[in-house]
């Protein structure tokens, strides 16, 4: 009946018509403006058709539709409120037409149907869902809401509770917790989800499912009083206010819509969702999210391409170091499904590394997320040891002992005659030379850095950094195991503190020559977690630990002595003189006592004011947004300089680093993003406003071209 490329619509008997996605030349289904365009022709045909009984919706790939092609949004949302409504609406009016049918619509969900991808599923009668099949609407998450009927009929499918929480939390949903909330009808293993779908339209044909009183419930104002009306709406936009806080606006936005349209019919609600999408379209929050998103795409493709180049499959590990990070390294590769061995010099040691997989396994089978069978084969993964015995038959070591160049260098050189020719040894070191720890190895074609973050089951990012005999070989298969065990894997080279460190200890110098200043520690947490970091940095420095950060500074400022030498005596280092490590002895800016939870939370400490006075040389009168400015200028020069220097080859690859691995402000989309946002001219005379403070406050020759030229980073 119709062949396109992306939808295909053929006669099945009984008058039953099949409408197959399946984008050509992609992975996975999208709503792109291919698809919207092909599905307005796919409508023409089933309206003008007369025989048609009913209408069976499938894919053809491993899953439905995941949603719009948001490598499309940026173009759209920069087109104004009318284009966006208008490009909202080609769609709407093709779900519209699809619900209002003149027989019924049944919709097979063989796996993810997200987004569009849902909403769609929603505009037919019935939906059945395979066993794999994940739904949900997570356009909150780009700083968006539903476009295409999600604020509309999903609270008149399934509740308006229903409704709140799936679209403010924008997750997904498995398929037993859709057939609860009642958004799908029935959940049938996948080799019968065909017949399943057939059978429930065969019901509707012969009248024994009331598909006509399922579009009058849609198409029908929510069925709640003024009173209740009220309540329910104003209890969700304080609570859910609250838990996304005031930098992302979407989850209240979309209450906002469902509640201006409980009382109006289907085509009204669709019109107010519509200028409510547009409003939050045009919100740097989305365009930074959307930008996320899209430099996701970017770094999974690189990850991908060089997982290829790799010339054998990553099937076993091993580990040196079984301490917190060596557990925590053990663990995730085990839990990923690839055996590892973990080894220590003292049983001690192993111990403790065995621990941390435990506690953590522990607590994803306290929340459900793991049986304990599961828990028992992930640990049965782990093999813990104190030789090197089975060493030949690992295909890449992690090296995780002490951050201690000497140490490093003599297990490095030890376990290089333990493995075979072709396994690849990775350091985890945070701040120590890959091309001087490979100095005294055989092979340094086969050596790299492969630096986690902590803690390690936590933070996505990885490091691979090369040196300057590290082999292409080498980084495939390193990024190749950062993919095995789930990480955001990103390629960098050789220097002091790489690149994340490289780029974060001089926004931590911002902060010392701020206390220096005399600027309270406390006043600059609260600014900077308000500006968007998830803790400020006196509070990061506790949780890194004051010993480590004293030791990386002075890596750094014999790397870059012309930006990150001191010529002062700062807070950290009489912190750490007076023995206040932060949360490891429970005393560092701040004291720590564990909570319910048994988790350490900061209480103010009065005696640090004493340890911390000597350091101080003056008391400033500074604005809170300079405060801000003096924080953030340093990190954003040096970022620039790594970009200039091919340190990180993209800028969406910088700023990922740092979301992923500092947790920037993802609202605020990375460091270059934010420079796009207010312009680099702006950026460059702030910065020359500070350059008296030093070198970091002096901006990059290609950021002034920038700002010269009205260049961004982005486009």
């Amino acid at each position: 009946m119709f062949q396109g490329k992306a939808l295909k619509v053929s006669l099945l008997p009984d008058g039953i018509a099949e409408l197959t996605f399946d984008l050509q030349g992609e992975s996975v289904n999208k709503f792109s403006l291919l698809v919207v365009s092909e599905l307005q022709q796919v409508l023409d045909l089933l309206e003008n058709e007369k025989n048609i009984q009913g209408l069976l919706v499938k894919s053809a790939k491993d899953v439905f539709i995941v949603g719009a092609d948001i490598m499309e949004f940026g173009a759209v949302f920069a087109s104004g409120p009318e284009q966006i409504t208008g490009h909202l609406a080609t769609n709407n009016l093709n779900f519209c037409r699809l619900e209002d049918l003149p027989f019924p619509t049944v919709v097979a969900i063989n796996g993810f149907a997200l987004g569009g991808g849902l909403e769609f599923c929603l505009s037919c009668d019935y939906r059945i869902a395979s066993t794999a099949a994940k739904v949900g609407l997570p356009e909150t998450k780009l700083g968006i809401i539903p476009g295409w009927g999600g604020t509309v009929r999903l609270p008149r499918v399934a509740g308006l509770d229903t409704a709140v929480e799936w679209i403010a939390a924008g997750k997904e949903n498995d398929a037993e917790a859709a057939l609860t909330a009642r958004v799908v009808d029935a959940v049938v293993e996948p080799e019968k989800l065909h017949d399943a779908a057939l059978h429930c339209l065969q019901q509707c044909i012969n009248g024994k499912f009331d598909y006509q009183a399922r579009r009058a419930q849609k198409k029908a104002p929510l069925k709640l009083n003024f009173i209740e009306s009220m309540m329910a709406f104003e209890t969700s936009k304080a609570f859910v206010g609250g838990q996304a806080g005031r930098n992302y606006p979407a989850p209240v936005s979309a209450i906002k819509a469902m509640q201006k349209a409980a009382d109006k019919g289907r085509d009204e609600a669709l019109q107010i969702e519509a200028e409510n999408f547009a409003k939050m379209a045009q919100t740097p929050v989305a365009q930074s999210l959307v930008g996320i998103f899209i430099n996701e795409q970017v770094l999974s493709k690189k990850a991908k391409g060089w997982e290829k180049k790799a010339d054998k499959k990553i099937a076993r590990g091993a580990v040196l170091g079984a301490g917190i990070m060596g557990g925590g390294i053990a663990y995730q590769s085990a839990l990923k499904g690839v055996p590892i061995k973990m080894k220590d010099i003292a049983q001690q040691g192993i111990d403790l590394g065995l621990s941390e997989a435990n506690k953590l396994l522990s607590k994803r089978v306290e929340r459900k997320k793991l049986t304990a069978t599961e828990m028992g084969n992930v640990l049965n993964r782990i093999e813990p040891a104190l030789t090197y015995d089975g060493f030949d038959q690992v295909d890449i070591v992690v090296e995780a002992v002490v951050e201690n160049p000497k140490v490093k260098k003599a297990v490095l050189a030890e376990v290089e005659t333990k493995v075979s020719s072709d396994t690849v040894i990775a350091s985890n070191t945070s701040t120590i030379s890959i091309t001087y720890l490979a100095e005294d190895l055989a092979r340094p074609e086969n050596f790299c850095g492969m630096h986690f973050f902590n803690p390690v089951h936590m933070m996505p990012l990885v490091e691979v950094i090369r040196g300057e005999k590290t082999s292409d070989n080498a980084v495939a298969h390193t990024v190749a195991y950062a993919n095995a065990m789930g990480k955001k894997p990103i390629v960098v080279k050789d220097c002091p503190g790489f690149l994340v460190n490289r780029v974060l200890f001089p926004y931590l110098a911002g902060f010392a020559m701020l206390l220096r200043d005399g600027v309270d520690f406390q006043r600059i947490d609260k600014l900077m977690e308000t500006w968007g970091w998830p803790m400020g940095p006196a509070y990061l420095l506790d949780v890194v630990g004051i010993d480590t950060a004293v030791h990386a500074e002075k890596v750094m400022a014999n790397g870059f002595p012309d930006r990150m030498r001191r010529d002062f005596t700062s807070c950290t280092d009489a912190l750490f003189a007076a023995g206040r490590l932060g949360q490891k002895n429970e005393k560092g800016f701040y004291n720590y006592v564990l909570d319910k939870k048994g988790k350490p939370a900061k209480v103010a400490a009065a005696e640090v004011a004493d340890i911390l006075k000597p350091c101080i040389q003056g008391a400033i009168d500074i604005s809170d947004e300079d405060i801000v400015a003096r924080m953030m200028i340093p990190m954003a020069t040096e970022l620039t300089r790594c970009l200039d220097e091919g340190i990180v080859e993209t800028a969406a690859e910088a700023d990922m680093a740092l979301v992923y691995g500092t947790g920037f402000p993802p609202f605020r989309g990375g460091v270059f993003r934010w420079i796009d946002a207010i312009g680099a001219q702006t950026f460059c005379d702030m910065a020359a406003k500070f350059a008296a403070l030093g070198a970091l406050y002096q901006a990059p020759e290609s950021l002034k071209a920038k700002a010269a030229n009205n260049q961004k980073f982005y486009g």
